[in-house]
């Protein structure tokens, strides 16, 4: 993907608009002392695909600057943050016109549209599985926990919500079938409607190599804490499957829309309120043995945990919980995606490196191309390394 269209209307990656008052009322910029930074010219405006740095920049100080380029002489990886939109989902787009949605297909590749995002050209292996499987060769991986990232299955009325989680599901399943040494599903859930995820939830549950359920950090606005999405969590928990979050936007407002900031600041801030609000809300107490995943190495829960355990003991409006935040971080498991390797190793040292897996944003451009290799500048010993490379992902999806 060469050019993407999420900005400025229909934004793809999170920056329109705030869902907290508290955003909302930092968009209110200081009277008479705003400085006009020199532009620079646009490489994209929205989510592109990872094909490397640009012409005469660099990155010599993040993990995929540091680390080598050879190819891993074993496929070993299990790769938990990893994209894909099947076939069977792109057909059911086509149709979501009277929704807000769309898809296109241009020689550059497609293009999707739905309510608050619009991107694009997508390229041919975001769908292509040999495509896909011929870069995970290079890359040393061996499996790809595949998910859908937006536009999810949470806008339209309910019928047609549930169509399109189906239709991603049926073409996650079919991916496992073909190739279940090498793919597993994480299914999405027409959100919008308790009664009809629960309802796919049962059905899912049962297709091949499905392994888990994938989630928007926010609902179209709605967060975690709130009393409806309680049940689901509990049915996702007795049926044993572990939760996958991604970001879903609603973060941000006119502050983040240059310098793609509603992407590298919006995205790891979204998974960053939506663990608040599991930890705030009382959904891990609650639900004591449901596993979640935080994608981008926990957003800045991992930094901010302090803050939170400060706020817990001076703060009457943040609830009474059994036990500090921080005590709560290890109910949560993470992936690699931090970029910088003291960031990793941090994250590694707070929580352990069982509670870490190897991530890539598949095939993203705030992702990682050499995800495997980007492991070895950590400095791990091999038992740390070999949980975090599959060893975690073995045990969480049951594979």
């Amino acid at each position: 993907m060469k050019n993407s269209t999420d900005h400025p209307s229909h934004c793809g990656c999170g920056a329109h608009p705030s869902r907290r008052a508290l955003l909302q009322a930092g968009l209110v910029s200081a009277t008479g002392l705003a400085l006009a930074p020199t532009a620079a010219p646009a490489q994209i405006t929205g989510v592109g695909v990872a094909e490397g740095t640009l012409p005469g920049r660099t990155a010599p100080h993040t993990m995929e600057g540091l680390s080598a380029s050879a190819t891993p002489r074993a496929r070993l990886g299990i790769d938990i943050h990893a994209h894909y939109y099947p076939e069977e989902y792109l057909q059911v787009m086509a149709g979501s016109k009277p929704f807000g949605g769309d898809y296109q297909d241009t020689p550059q590749g497609y293009m999707l549209k739905a309510p608050g995002f619009s991107g694009g050209p997508f390229p041919a292996k975001f769908t292509d599985l040999k495509l896909r499987l011929a870069d995970m060769d290079a890359q040393g991986v061996q499996m790809h926990a595949l998910s859908l990232t937006r536009p999810m299955p949470y806008f339209g009325p309910p019928d047609f919500a549930l169509k399109l989680a189906r239709a991603y599901n049926d073409g996650t399943a079919r991916a496992a079938r073909l190739y279940p040494d090498r793919f597993v599903g994480l299914m999405a859930l027409p959100m919008n409607s308790a009664e009809r995820t629960m309802d796919e939830l049962d059905r899912a549950s049962k297709l091949p190599g499905m392994k888990g359920v994938y989630l928007g950090c926010n609902i179209e606005g709605r967060d975690f804490s709130e009393p409806e999405f309680l049940p689901i969590f509990q049915k996702i928990e007795a049926l044993n499957l572990p939760v996958f979050l991604h970001p879903n936007g609603a973060v941000g407002g006119k502050r983040f829309d240059p310098f793609y900031l509603a992407n590298i600041l919006g995205n790891p801030f979204d998974t960053t309120i939506a663990a608040c609000h599991l930890i705030y809300g009382g959904v891990l107490d609650k639900c004591p043995n449901l596993q979640i995943n935080l994608p981008h190495a926990g957003g800045a829960i991992p930094f901010l945990i302090g803050r939170m355990d400060h706020g817990y003991a001076v703060r009457r409006d943040v609830p009474a919980l059994p036990r500090p935040p921080s005590e709560y971080m290890r109910r949560f498991t993470y992936d690699t995606i931090g970029h910088n390797p003291n960031v990793v190793k941090f994250l590694i040292s707070e929580v352990g490196a069982d509670r870490v897996m190897l991530g890539s944003d598949y095939c993203l451009d705030m992702g990682y191309l050499k995800p495997v290799q980007d492991l070895d500048v950590l400095g791990l010993n091999t038992r740390d390394r070999d949980l975090i490379l599959r060893g975690n992902a073995q045990r969480i999806l049951k594979l």
